[in-house]
């Protein structure tokens, strides 16, 4: 049922590795100003985001000084 196989050579794998096309890829299109410009604005406005919702939750991240004084008045019993 099952026959043996006849080995297979693995050159072509190795020739696979020097093997150069003579056909060249199509040139790339250069952006116009408006493509550039627009990356940038999309850029900054994700960079002026991050940075605005750092700015607004520090405020949130942050202890604040008087809850050391809130924990002795209700351990105080007040």
């Amino acid at each position: 049922m099952f026959g043996r196989r006849e080995p297979v050579p693995f050159a072509f794998l190795a020739e696979a590795d020097r093997f150069r096309s003579n056909v060249a890829p199509p040139p790339r299109q250069r952006s116009s100003v408006s493509q550039i410009a627009g990356k940038w604005l999309l850029g900054l406005t994700i960079v002026a985001g991050l940075v605005g919702s750092l700015v607004l939750g520090m405020p949130a991240l942050s202890t604040p000084s008087d809850t050391a004084s809130r924990q002795s008045q209700a351990s105080q019993g007040r």
